[in-house]
């Protein structure tokens, strides 16, 4: 008869882990997985020589692992991360995520994310929409999500957060992504998700900050543009970066070309935020992260 343990197939885990870098960290969490008889099929590691601090992730499969899944949090912490000191995750690779997407008037990456979505290209479920405006509504109702329109004033913006946190809670949200959502989001917001919120936006900032940065980027000449995503912290655009991108641009092209190439990046861009986010390959240390191939 089938046991638990047998009865994994396809299932990996994942763990994220950074500690102060010492001799015996790598053997220490590969023994522990092979002495289990488990599997490994991802490794990657980095050490930040400055800051004598070590990062790794790695994923086992879980078939025929000595070590009942419910458990292996307990052992791990016990045998490995206790003694090492290590700050760890420990993720499962049948874990659905859930993402609630904020957005406010733009529709280029709200398309684009609903779309891989509904493709199945990524494995995440989006059980609501958040906006404070009413134009994305078709869009949602195209998709059969829920949106909840909350239209915020310097008056009432505590209490229209405070909503969107309760339907977040609500529905069990994971992580936010601010789809070109164009309010500043509250100190006291953030904290609720540290590290799940990932924005986009032009590269422009700071040096073309303002209503029309592509304007102001025409005006100057530039000759390439750009899009960053990250997560966001209480410090306005100033979060740990998990993607970049950009493209050149010339004389030739327009201020409507300059839109037209940085929407492109920007979805683009955020597509691969999310993508990362999902796998389980970002870790955030300092303001930073590292990005696992």
């Amino acid at each position: 008869m089938p046991t638990q343990r047998d009865n994994q197939s396809g299932r990996t885990a994942i763990l994220l882990i950074h500690c102060p870098d010492r001799r015996g960290l790598v053997s220490a969490i590969t023994n522990f997985i092979s002495r289990n008889d488990g599997n490994i099929v991802y490794l990657d590691q980095h050490v930040d020589a400055q800051k004598k601090v070590f990062f790794m992730r790695i994923e086992w499969e879980l078939e025929g692992f000595a070590i009942a899944p419910e458990r292996i949090a307990d052992e791990l912490k016990r045998e490995v991360a206790d003694p090492f000191q290590m700050n760890w995750a420990l993720h499962f690779s049948d874990e659905v995520q859930r993402m609630a997407l904020f957005v406010s008037r733009l529709p280029h990456c709200l398309y684009d994310i609903l779309a891989r979505w509904q493709s199945g290209e990524w494995r995440v479920e989006v059980p609501l929409i958040i906006s404070n405006h009413e134009d994305l509504r078709p869009v949602a109702e195209r998709f059969g999500i829920p949106y909840y329109c909350l239209p915020i004033t310097p008056d009432n913006k505590p209490e229209q957060e405070a909503r969107q946190l309760e339907l977040l809670r609500e529905h069990d949200i994971d992580f936010v992504v601010l789809a070109r959502y164009m309010q500043i989001l509250s100190p006291s917001f953030v904290e609720q998700y540290p590290e799940r919120i990932i924005n986009i936006h032009h590269s422009f900032l700071p040096a073309f900050a303002g209503a029309k940065p592509y304007h102001a980027a025409h005006a100057r000449g530039v000759k390439i543009i750009g899009a960053t995503s990250h997560y966001v912290t209480a410090e306005l655009d100033a979060g740990p970066i998990i993607a970049q991108d950009v493209t050149a641009v010339t004389h030739r092209d327009s201020v409507e070309d300059l839109v037209r190439k940085g929407r492109d990046l920007e979805k683009l861009v955020l597509a691969r935020a999310i993508w990362t986010h999902l796998q389980r390959k970002v870790l955030c240390y300092d303001n930073r992260t590292v990005i696992f191939d």
